[in-house]
């Protein structure tokens, strides 16, 4: 169903015709001596009122379009049905320079740890129906991408466009979970779980993770933590491959208490598989009972006659150019 946010822009419709009430233009004295070709004369007579007439059809509509996505057009969908029980769940991912180390496998593919939990937390979100998620990056500190929502597509998507590097190179653990605990606050009925993922140690921040541990407790915010990295990594040197391990900087004593002391549990994801298993055990955190609602789908119109308008402009402003263009052919 077609419907306007703003239907109080239609009033502007009749404002140009206001500008029918000023005072016209004087005009200049004409020369004393005019010697014109009356053809000629009147043949430009009646290419100016035709100019005049297209230039305020284009004008007209221009503004008819301006008006259209001033009132803000909206299509609503049908009604969707919003389960009555799901889980609220914050997914804080880092982003740190360590992330871009290619110790991981995807489809026989070696790839960076980053790109690994996006191909596989992919997955997870689009499972996640009638579950509000929430996105939260962190390395020198930690940002909202999106608050606890219903729309899994729009937090897939701001994952699958984040970037290493985007907020920093360190680790800011304990920012992290400072960050999801103020955003739980406002939750009354809420399973208050949090899921983190990093592959390194807290080295920044302005909340130290044995803090953040406090304020999660007594906040009642359960907290997953999982540690990302392989194990066993060959790298080439001088002296030909050696072994090394690539997730040596991983503290999971830290990760294993923020975990336990706030009634969840630390995983280890060392590859792609392991890091599906642990999904698998969180699809079985216990729902949240809510109040059924009813959602609408809804689409924003406006830029189509916004589009529109700005067509007609450009055209009306390369249309003097077209003109002199014909009139020079014309007199060739």
């Amino acid at each position: 169903m077609l419907e306007f946010m703003w239907m109080w822009a239609f009033f502007l419709l009749p404002l140009p015709l206001l500008a029918l009430l000023l005072p016209s233009k004087k005009q200049g004295q004409e020369a004393a001596l005019r010697v014109p070709s009356l053809t000629a004369g009147i043949e430009a007579k009646s290419q100016r009122k035709g100019a005049k007439k297209l230039s305020v059809l284009l004008a007209s509509l221009a503004w008819i379009a301006l008006v259209l996505a001033t009132a803000r057009p909206q299509w609503l969908g049908e009604s969707v049905s919003i389960p009555a029980e799901g889980r609220d769940l914050m997914i804080a991912v880092d982003l740190s320079g360590s992330m871009k180390i290619d110790d991981m496998q995807v489809n026989g593919r070696q790839v960076d740890r980053l790109k690994m939990i996006k191909f596989v937390l992919s997955d997870f979100i689009k499972r996640r129906v009638g579950d509000r998620l929430g996105l939260i990056l962190f390395a020198d500190t930690a940002y909202l991408q999106a608050p606890l929502t219903y729309d899994r597509k729009t937090v897939e998507q701001l994952l699958n466009e984040s970037l290493i590097g985007l907020v920093g190179e360190q680790t800011a653990i304990g920012d992290a979970i400072g960050l999801a605990i103020k955003r739980f606050e406002t939750r009354k009925e809420s399973n208050k779980v949090l899921v983190l993922l990093t592959d390194g140690q807290n080295t920044a921040g302005n909340i130290t993770p044995e803090q953040a541990n406090e304020l999660a407790i007594n906040n009642g915010v359960t907290v997953y933590t999982i540690g990302v990295g392989a194990d066993k990594m060959l790298v080439q040197s001088f002296f030909g491959n050696r072994q090394v391990n690539p997730s040596q900087d991983l503290d999971e004593g830290m990760l294993t208490d923020i975990a336990t002391s706030t009634g969840g549990r630390y995983f280890r994801a060392r590859d792609a598989e392991s890091l599906k298993q642990i999904y698998a055990t969180l699809d079985k955190l216990e729902p949240i009972a809510r109040e059924s609602k009813q959602m609408r789908p809804l689409q924003a119109l406006y830029f189509y006659p916004l589009s529109f308008a700005l067509l007609i402009t450009i055209l009306m402003g390369l249309f003097p150019l077209f003109k002199q263009f014909f009139l020079k052919e014309a007199t060739k």
